[in-house]
């Protein structure tokens, strides 16, 4: 559960004071007293309640890196790493947009039909007529919002279930996508597009990873700290200004090691900085503002939502039509990779290794729980795995198999994670 979801149940959970009753102390206060040994006997409580978090996909990470690191000895050099960091933008991008739709306690089996499609688009349009680049990129990530808009209305409005919706889009917009193309199998991408820039380009100068790193940490400890102002303003639990500057540590330890391996390879990919603009909106969305606490409220019980007076109907079709849009954008990074959009792009295990990287990354299949960056999560776990079976000269269908059975687990782990919350009366 992210730190918004716990500040959700537990402000909405608060029982007015009775005359005379004093109200019990709220217990992350407690915590906070006892200094060092109430935050560990905290996070020993959480983790009985079945809490997990990112916990298991960190460890998986580390894990992973371990073993290939000792079987190849190059999976950890900064060359392999970075190109990681290029390989999980478009998958990245995509899987934010099933985050979403997985809140509402939904799935989109579409994704991969939409980014194939939009990707044609914006090639028949930018290559083959002449269209301004930019204006092409706008258009196919307009018809990728737009699909998405028709499956929300079929489902929100009309009643049909998401699963039906988007199997049917997903059989539908693959013989769209090959009608677009015509007689042309693929489409190659010219050497000055933006779209190849998308996967291509580098930012060379090391203070540009550098910089980043320091904004990244200045804009988590400046939000951090006006968060937790605000909730002490009102009255409410909030992190000592100590405890958000450990965080903000551990952040900025994150991220100057990025910037610096990065930085002894080819620097700064243009890939990497977007796919984390997409995060950090999509993550203020969901956790800051009304529209992404009513998201969580449908995904948990789209009744009870109704009845508080949220718009369900609004709120499921405007996911899908974000999640179509995704699905467009990370088809182009796609299409840069491969070096031109084709009749089969967006098939194979894409849509499976998009949803696996959300769920992987700690999101439930259940809906109403999750955070965003599940989809950097899984989508790091899936990609290492790539990368270092490659590495070893894997077969392909050995990876699929490693994928899948990480997949499970994570599965497993949601739903063992659900009925220990339950047994521990924490849902």
């Amino acid at each position: 559960m992210s730190d918004t979801q716990k500040d959700v149940v537990s402000d909405a959970d608060a029982q007015p004071q009775a005359p005379g009753e004093q109200l019990a102390p709220d217990p992350r206060l407690l915590v906070r007293e006892r200094g060092l040994m109430g935050y560990v006997e905290d996070f020993r409580r959480r983790i009985r309640g079945g809490e997990l978090g990112s916990i298991p996909v960190v460890i998986g990470l580390i894990i992973i890196a371990i073993v290939f690191e000792a079987q190849t000895g190059t999976f950890m050099t900064p060359r392999n790493l970075s190109n990681i960091s290029v390989y999980i933008a478009g998958p990245g991008i995509m899987a934010v947009g099933i985050v979403l739709v997985l809140l509402l306690g939904e799935i989109d089996l579409s994704i991969g039909s939409v980014a194939g499609l939009s990707a044609a688009i914006w090639a028949v349009l930018s290559v083959t007529h002449g269209v301004d680049d930019v204006v092409s990129i706008l258009l196919a990530i307009a018809a990728g919002a737009a699909v998405g808009t028709v499956h929300g209305v079929f489902f929100a409005k009309v009643g049909v279930p998401a699963f039906v919706v988007t199997l049917a889009g997903f059989l539908g917009w693959s013989g769209v996508q090959i009608w677009v193309m015509g007689e042309e199998g693929t489409i190659n991408i010219p050497r000055d597009s933006w779209v190849r820039d998308f996967t291509d380009f580098y930012f060379s100068d090391i203070s540009a990873a550098y910089t980043l790193a320091a904004l990244i940490t200045a804009g988590y400890v400046l939000l951090s700290w006006r968060h937790e102002r605000r909730r002490a303003e009102a009255q409410l639990a909030a992190r000592p200004l100590t405890e958000i500057l450990i965080r903000g540590g551990l952040v900025a330890l994150i991220s100057f090691v990025t910037a610096y391996t990065l930085n002894q390879h080819r620097g700064l990919p243009l890939a990497l900085v977007l796919f984390l603009a997409v995060l950090l909106l999509a993550d203020f969305m969901v956790r800051r503002t009304t529209y992404g606490r009513q998201i969580f409220a449908v995904g948990g019980n789209a009744e009870a939502a109704r009845r508080a007076g949220i718009n369900v109907a609004r709120v499921r079709l405007t996911v899908f039509t974000i999640a179509g849009a995704l699905a467009a954008f990370g088809g182009l990074f796609l299409a840069g990779q491969g070096g031109g959009a084709s009749k089969s792009l967006g098939s194979g295990n894409l849509l499976m290794n998009v949803i696996a990287a959300a769920v992987i990354g700690g999101t439930s299949l259940f809906g109403g729980r999750g955070w965003i960056w599940s989809a950097l999560l899984g989508t790091l776990v899936i990609q290492s795995i790539t990368s270092g079976l490659n590495l070893m000269n894997m077969s392909a269908e050995i990876q699929y198999m490693i994928t899948g059975a990480v997949l499970l687990i994570a599965v497993v782990l949601d739903s063992v994670s659900r009925r220990t919350q339950r047994t521990a009366g924490r849902t």
